[in-house]
């Protein structure tokens, strides 16, 4: 069941269209008053002023003041609010929002203050949803306490009849912004658990590609299934011109890559990473859903196309002896802090706060705001710091749009940090923000910049040809541009090809010594 429940009925007004029995029941049951109204209405516009008079004067409606009525203003005015829809013509929405009694203490959502202020929040949000212009947007709402599922009921419309409207969409759409509003700070633990499970179970099977390629060149690997499967792979692989990614090639490859993929999923270490991934995926559901996602096959999950890619690469390493990169720890280290000493003392001051870890998340949550409003007035350390916090997920919900406009400022402020990080972003596998040409530009940017590991990643670009066309002598440039400035990783890239000779002249004596260095 969904943490959050939204349905969303309406009412016709005009034409003497009605919601027959559901409105005869909200305006006869016990305890509701009912409206006397001497002007002549539609059955619709009758049942909009006992619904609206049931929602603020019902028992257990919390009221503010003489009801329980409130929208946009302070103060409501039932007897004026009911006159305005006397009047109207168009479709009347009525939604009703409800949590679990155990959700809406945990979270506040147990009286009337917390809902009035969640849905002025998103009323722009929610219009929207509705098809409705800000300006057009008008509601009212009301909180009602009951026992087991404590609820609001609003009513929305638009100020010109005929505009709104709203579909299965729109509904996902005011469920989703409400949900992540609510539930805001449990789901950011999980989203960053996900996110580093993601990141675990691709590099698992990576790993396992690796070294089964390797066994696979000693006559010693152990997966028969996968090792046929990847042989044949490698050789139909040579007759594919152009760019050997999964997005482009033709369906009988893709079906290929996809066995492989499956076979994966059968180990052991790569099972047990994916079934990590979607008890994970399955809390994050729990938010939205009110059913269970069906398990599919790894190979059917778009989130994981840099499976597929790895799968494709191994098999290109297979034919040619490609050399490849044992660097599964290098995001620890690869983003060294900028230069910020002269960074402003308001700077400094909010990211004590957000990285306090002694504090509440509401008050790290308070100061990443008011970085925010730092980082809008063109402070580029902000900029910076706002776009990992939207990256990472520490203190706020993974966005990496969001993620990306911050780098995106700060680098065009030449904050080299802020180019490699967008650069990476960019060239990821995440659909939101891949952009390889953008992506590829940064990158070359922040290694002109004097970063060691920016120069790093573009020789394995070059080396690889997957984001650009393959270009080993300008791998080697950016490999010693790097090792030279003491990158580890560099080093050791270079003294395996110096020692494996199959891109560049073997030199096994370079190569040891670059291996010994890093």
């Amino acid at each position: 069941m969904a943490r959050l429940i939204v349905k969303s009925p309406y009412i016709k007004c005009g034409g003497g269209h009605g919601a027959g029995g559901y409105a005869r029941y909200i305006g006869t049951r016990e305890r509701v008053e009912l409206v006397e109204n001497g002007n002549p209405s539609t059955h619709g516009q009758a049942q909009l002023d006992v619904y609206m008079k049931y929602i603020a004067t019902r028992p257990r409606a919390e009221r503010l003041g003489s009801h329980g009525l409130f929208g946009d203003e302070d103060h409501v005015n039932l007897n004026a609010a009911m006159d305005e829809l006397d009047r109207y013509t168009g479709n009347v929405w009525t939604h009703i929002i409800s949590l679990s009694r155990d959700d809406a203490v945990r979270y506040g959502y147990d009286h009337a203050e917390a809902w009035r202020n969640l849905l002025r929040a998103h009323r722009n949000e929610i219009a929207a949803a509705m098809h409705i212009p800000p300006n057009d947007f008008r509601w009212y709402a009301a909180f009602h306490n009951e026992g087991h599922h404590p609820h609001i009921h609003m009513m929305a419309w638009s100020s010109k009849p005929g505009q709104a409207r709203l579909n299965r969409d729109g509904i996902a759409k005011i469920k989703s912004v409400l949900t992540n509003d609510v539930f805001r700070h449990e789901m950011v633990q999980v989203l960053e658990q996900k996110s580093a499970s993601r990141d675990d179970l691709v590099q698992e099977a990576r790993d396992t590609l690796s070294e089964l390629v390797r066994e696979m060149r000693r006559g010693v690997a152990d997966h028969p299934g996968i090792e046929e499967k990847l042989v044949a792979l490698s050789m139909e692989l040579q007759t594919v011109d152009g760019k050997h990614q999964y997005g482009y090639l033709k369906k009988p490859f893709k079906k290929k890559v996809d066995a492989i993929v499956d076979e994966l999923e059968e180990l052991p270490m790569v099972s047990e990473c994916y079934d990590r991934w979607l008890e994970l995926q399955s809390q994050v559901d729990s938010f939205y859903r009110d059913e269970k996602r069906k398990r599919i096959r790894l190979s059917e999950q778009k989130e994981f196309r840099q499976i597929k890619n790895a799968v494709i690469k191994a098999a290109d390493q297979l034919r040619s002896g490609e050399v490849t990169f044992e660097d599964r720890d290098v995001r620890m280290y690869d983003e060294q802090d900028d230069d910020d000493a002269y960074a402003s003392d308001d700077y400094w001051n909010l990211k004590y706060e957000i990285d306090d870890s002694d504090l509440s998340l509401n008050e790290r949550r308070e100061a990443t705001q008011k970085l925010e409003m730092l980082a809008e007035s063109g402070d580029a350390d902000a900029q910076l710091l706002l776009g990992k916090l939207y990256r990472d997920g520490d203190v706020l919900i993974p966005d990496t749009v969001n993620a990306a406009y911050w780098f995106e400022r700060a680098a065009k402020q030449g904050v080299v940090p802020a180019q490699y990080a967008l650069s990476k972003l960019l060239l990821s596998a995440d659909v939101e923000v891949h952009d390889a040409e953008r992506g590829m530009r940064w990158l070359e940017t922040a290694a002109q910049h004097g970063n060691d590991y920016a120069a790093y990643r573009l020789g394995k670009e070059y080396l690889r040809g997957e984001h650009t066309a393959k270009d080993v002598e300008r791998a080697v440039s950016y490999f010693e541009q790097s090792a030279d400035a003491g990158n580890p990783y560099a080093q050791y890239a270079l003294g395996k090809l110096y020692r494996a000779g199959d891109d560049v002249e073997r030199n096994a004596t370079l190569g040891l010594w670059y291996m010994e260095q890093s």
